[in-house]
């Protein structure tokens, strides 16, 4: 047990997940430049990979925080660098879907190879209780943010 109080572990906890925060984007940052994408377009490929399946122009919009018009232009991007594609929608023909491609350029598959293995060896000496509690802290401060951020755009 800690000898901390309960304000100061709620400090430190929310130093460190700043600090988190700061490392994430920067990684993201690297990684984007050594693949040659823009940062949005490289978290966009993140965020569609966890989708169940294909998502509208207008839902990728939503899903990254930018204006339908800069959605549209990022998955122009994504399609000229072979990391996405359009179908139309079987439901509605005015639609169209995006989805990953299933071929993705190699060099994307392998760039995330050493950091992917060094995630999950952080996570190695977790017990099963410490992990659940991990990723009901994560799913909180998700809904946290995105709450926020709403908060924020309308406000």
């Amino acid at each position: 047990m800690s000898n901390r109080t309960r304000g100061e572990l709620v400090a430190a906890v929310t130093a460190t997940a700043r600090r988190h925060h700061a490392a994430y984007t920067l990684f993201n940052q690297a990684m984007a430049d050594h693949l040659g994408l823009h940062p949005t377009d490289l978290q966009c490929v993140s965020l569609l990979a966890l989708e169940p399946g294909p998502r509208t122009t207008g839902e990728i919009a939503e899903l990254t925080g930018l204006t339908s018009g800069s959605a549209t232009r990022l998955v122009d991007r994504l399609q000229k660098a072979g990391l996405a594609e359009r179908h139309p929608d079987p439901h509605d023909r005015r639609k169209m879907l995006v989805s990953l491609t299933r071929d993705r350029p190699l060099e994307v598959e392998a760039a995330w190879d050493t950091p992917g293995k060094a995630f999950a060896k952080a996570l190695e000496d977790f017990s099963d209780d410490e992990l659940t509690v991990i990723e009901r802290y994560l799913r909180r401060t998700t809904d946290v943010g995105t709450e926020q951020t709403s908060r924020l755009r309308t406000g």
